[in-house]
């Protein structure tokens, strides 16, 4: 039996293991939290901060925020959508997190009679995904019938249960290594942060805040850059348009020059070679590109 969280201390839902259970773990730790994951604990507890996780499967996090078994946890979007359309859940998004994105799709062999949604009418449909599917296929219009799986969704055609599967696809590589072919996307998904409309009490409120704050910070400091260059001063304009997703760019005086200055951006997009290539097209020179391991706005 799992205890309802402390008043004191905050409790975080994760998945125990996989791939979402290692960048949750790896979050977490880019924000400053010390704490370690020994055998088939179902909770650990964080040395420096009034924190604990508690480590379960992925399908029940939606519903141990839901019930008050943990303050927030961090989940599959596929999985609280789920969730969502099979039952009553107090749970919702409080921040989207961009990494174990994925995608739910449904696919069916290369050269059989289901090529498109178009062809799914009067056919059985296998997944692990009833709600989402059924959703799909109610917005659609479209009579399928749904063959409900608890795993293995893509032997499904060969062995004559289903003639198309709806399943979760990151690579494709199951799909190919099964002679299927995805053929249309019902869900976008990626790690969230789920809470409750439960009010907190203060002190985990502030925590909670903190929490978030640094959260933030992480992710967006993820994709960012700082990038460092000399200019000609009367190119600074051009130049400055184009450092991807920066404000305005801190413009210095470069010693002993008159014509040049000294230019440093955050840019928190991409930054291509393309890029550089057309920085230094307008005079750019010594263009130095840094990670940021922490961005705090």
């Amino acid at each position: 039996m799992i205890a309802k969280p402390s008043e004191e201390r905050l409790l975080i839902a994760l998945q125990k293991k996989g791939r979402l259970a290692d960048d949750s773990f790896a979050l977490l730790k880019a924000c400053g939290l010390r704490f370690a994951i020994r055998g088939g604990g179902l909770l650990a507890r964080v040395k420096n901060m009034p924190v604990d996780l508690l480590l379960v499967r992925d399908d029940d996090i939606p519903s141990f925020v839901s019930n008050d078994a943990a303050d927030i946890g961090i989940v599959g979007e596929n999985v609280l959508v789920e969730e969502q359309l099979t039952g009553e859940l107090d749970a919702q998004i409080a921040m989207r997190l961009g990494f174990s994105r994925c995608r739910l799709c449904l696919a069916a062999p290369e050269r059989g009679t289901v090529q498109s949604a178009d062809d799914l009418s009067s056919t059985r449909i296998a997944t692990t995904y009833p709600g989402v599917t059924r959703r799909f296929l109610s917005e659609r219009g479209i009579d399928a019938k749904l063959v409900e799986m608890k795993g293995a969704v893509e032997l499904a055609p060969s062995i004559g249960v289903a003639e198309s599967i709806c399943d979760l696809v990151s690579s494709g590589a199951t799909l190919e290594a099964n002679g299927l072919a995805a053929f249309e996307t019902i869900l976008e998904s990626e790690a969230v942060l789920i809470r409750s409309t439960r009010a907190l009490p203060a002190a985990k409120a502030d925590l909670l805040d903190k929490l978030l704050r640094r959260i933030e910070g992480v992710t967006t400091s993820s994709g960012s850059k700082y990038i460092m260059l000399n200019a000609p001063k009367a190119e600074v304009d051009a130049i400055s348009a184009l450092l991807p997703g920066s404000d305005a760019p801190t413009v210095m005086p470069l010693a002993g020059r008159d014509d040049m200055v000294a230019v440093q951006a955050v840019c928190t997009e991409t930054v291509f070679w393309e890029t550089l290539e057309d920085l230094k097209a307008l005079g750019a020179r010594a263009i130095l590109v840094l990670p940021i391991e922490k961005l705090m706005s």
